[in-house]
């Protein structure tokens, strides 16, 4: 009598292989940030800095901003792009700017207006060049992206500027580590009952520890395979790369793009330029509090992963890639694939043990097994956490973190199929994050869809 777990091989089998995968992929990130060793600083005089600054609706830290900007790094400029704000951005940032000529507005209308972040970019991109002197060496120009609440680490241009960094002539883009500066309130919800806030708390130190840690990780593991994606906040580069980018593709960001940063990362690797990740040095930004607004932050960046799936066939088939590049790049396009079909698939299991009955029970030590070496990855990341930035908290606070970690992973199987649902249904609009410090919303800004 054949078995009923034969007849579902492979139901039971894909899910060893996907597990496989993301095994491999921790203990390549894992050893490589256990192995990472310092990154050696250059000379920031040797390069023009200019930082582009996107805005809508940021008049709560548009001004703070700026002024650290400024102050940190005052032989600087800073571009900020209002965004056709309905709020009081461009005034504030015009009043700046009268008194300081290093500090320039863009200002953008509608219709034209509203259309994402990387269309915003490229209007600051446009704005330099028309500034900048026809004779201007645009290879030593390095324009960086601050987002309207980030906070820029003041040793990060001597790491930019470095012999891994920009020191090195074939390096088009640098992103440096991402930290969240609200770790430490303890009420990141006036107001708010202390359930609540204690919710709040956790969740803020998640996305703390997520890119500290892991996504630090993942990035030194793709210096490794050559594959290291450009971010939205603290991204650097080299202005004549944006040209050369501009010239074959219209423009150095993506129009209506979800994740222009990120492909515009893709698109410096196509182009024949280096991409590295700097660990030493970081922007902070503030974490997200509210559920709503971090799975709609989410949201946006899985259905963006999702759509870069187009660029899978020219990495394929560059010369720019080797094969761990290319490996590491499809594995990555595909992780909202692999969370949706898990997904589905959990579900069509738990249908078939209801049904089945006792013989798809039996298999329950193999389950149990697969949940444990599916749970361990993640609790490792807590204490590694807890050591290197907060160790003034106990062995178990950080074994409570990793804990707290593998539950919080569980938000991407939402935003992977929130994402399919919006694609499938043709929305593709791009959903700014409402800043923590917004106490009043109006107009279509920030929808937390």
């Amino acid at each position: 009598m054949r078995s009923p777990l034969l007849d579902h091989v492979f139901l039971f089998a894909f899910p060893f292989v996907l597990l496989a995968c993301f095994l491999l992929y921790w203990s390549g990130a894992r050893h490589s940030y256990a192995r990472r060793e310092p990154s050696p600083t250059g000379d920031p005089a040797a390069f023009d800095w200019h930082f582009f600054v996107p805005c809508r609706d940021e008049e709560a830290v548009v001004a703070e901003t700026t002024a650290q900007l400024r102050s940190r790094f005052p032989a600087s400029h800073v571009w900020v792009i209002d965004d056709a704000s309905d709020d009081r951005t461009g005034p504030i940032v015009a009043g700046i700017a009268e008194h300081d000529p290093h500090v320039h507005l863009v200002t953008r209308r509608r219709p034209h207006a509203r259309t994402g972040k990387g269309a915003a970019l490229n209007a600051a991109y446009d704005a330099l060049g028309e500034h900048l002197p026809p004779e201007a060496d645009r290879s030593r120009i390095i324009v960086c992206v601050v987002d309207a609440d980030g906070r820029l680490d003041p040793d990060a241009l001597p790491f930019a500027a470095g012999p891994e960094a920009f020191g090195d002539t074939n390096t088009g883009g640098v992103q440096i580590g991402v930290r969240m500066r609200n770790v430490e309130d303890p009420r990141p919800l006036p107001g708010r009952g202390r359930l609540t806030n204690a919710y709040a708390r956790l969740l803020i130190r998640m996305q703390d520890a997520e890119f500290a840690v892991s996504n630090t990780g993942m990035q030194l593991l793709r210096r490794r395979t050559d594959s290291v994606g450009l971010g939205g906040n603290g991204q650097f580069t080299r202005l004549s790369a944006l040209d050369r980018i501009a010239a074959a593709e219209r423009r150095p960001w993506q129009h209506n793009a979800l994740l222009e940063d990120y492909e515009l990362g893709l698109q410096m690797r196509l182009a024949g330029y280096r991409v590295t990740h700097i660990a030493d040095t970081w922007v902070s930004q503030e974490a997200l509090p509210h559920t709503r607004r971090f799975l709609t932050q989410r949201t946006r960046w899985a259905q963006g992963n999702i759509t870069c799936v187009r660029y899978a066939a020219r990495i394929v088939g560059s010369r720019h890639y080797g094969a761990k590049g290319v490996l590491e790049s499809l594995y990555t396009f595909l992780q909202p694939v692999a969370h949706l079909t898990t997904l589905l698939m959990t579900v069509v299991l738990a249908a078939l043990v209801l049904a089945g009955g006792g013989v798809l029970l039996a298999a329950w030590p193999i389950a149990l097994a697969f949940a444990v070496v599916s749970i361990v990855p993640f609790v490792l990341w807590g204490p590694v956490y807890r050591a290197e930035y907060a160790p003034d908290r106990s062995r178990l606070t950080g074994l409570l973190w990793g804990l707290a970690l593998w539950l919080y992973a569980y938000h991407l199987f939402v935003v992977s199929t929130r994402g399919f649902v919006r694609l499938l249904r043709g929305r593709t609009g791009w959903a700014k994050t409402r800043r923590n410090a917004e106490t009043s919303h109006s107009g279509p800004v920030a929808t937390e869809s």
